[in-house]
């Protein structure tokens, strides 16, 4: 904060992007009225294609030394665990290829991502009955939710690379989620965090007017 106690310049970014997104949001832009439900088409209804892979933050780009990053996995689950970022490259890695929906509009097609399957962090944390949800937390302060199924889903990864190299930091490295059936902004960057939870907490942009799931077919742009 400033001496006259307003926000910074960061802040200032921050705050007019925040309220550009409720905005939008509320007036329900983008939304064509025209579900796929069906799959029936590759891309999305009311998506356009790009080569370049956008980037989009909050103003806000952590810097998160590899020696330094820590994923924790806590909650609902029998094996809580911390991994540093050699455990993590030590695990079973995987290697899929993906399609990435975002709700500003953009897809792009046939993204090659190295790292965890969900299913591999499954197996090892064991969740417990009563785990339904799955929470992100991100080094920027960032949170959001899927349910605990699309969390298994079989093409979700924690990627830490994109096209054969390393995760940039702007795009979300040293690690982010990979969730390709819903809206990019599911796929939360600089991940630190995954919690398993009994009970459903929205996250950052879920509170601000997005939709609680986000299936780009149906068009879950917006609560």
């Amino acid at each position: 904060m400033s001496e006259e106690g307003k926000p910074g310049l960061l802040g200032q970014i921050k705050d007019r992007l925040i309220r550009s997104k409720e905005r939008t949001a509320a007036e329900g832009r983008h939304i064509t009225g025209s579900p796929d439900r069906g799959h029936e088409r590759r891309l999305p209804p009311g998506q356009h294609l790009v080569e370049k892979w956008p980037v989009l933050d909050l103003g806000i780009q952590p810097e998160v030394p590899l020696d330094e990053w820590r994923l924790v996995i806590d909650g609902a689950i029998e094996a809580p665990l911390t991994l540093t970022f050699d455990r993590f490259m030590a695990l079973p890695q995987s290697h899929f290829v993906s399609d990435i929906h975002c709700v500003t509009t953009w897809s792009r097609y046939d993204n090659r991502w190295d790292g965890v399957s969900s299913r591999s962090i499954l197996e090892m944390v064991k969740p417990k009955p009563e785990a339904r949800h799955v929470i992100f937390h991100s080094y920027d302060g960032y949170t959001t939710n899927i349910a605990l199924e699309a969390f298994a889903a079989p093409d979700v990864i924690l990627a830490h690379s994109w096209e054969g190299e390393r995760l940039t930091r702007e795009h979300g490295g040293p690690v982010r989620m990979v969730v390709p059936q819903w809206y990019f902004w599911k796929s939360a960057k600089w991940v630190r965090r995954i919690e398993f939870s009994a009970v459903d907490r929205p996250g950052f942009w879920e509170l601000r007017g997005y939709h609680n799931e986000g299936d780009p077919w149906t068009e879950q742009r917006y609560s």
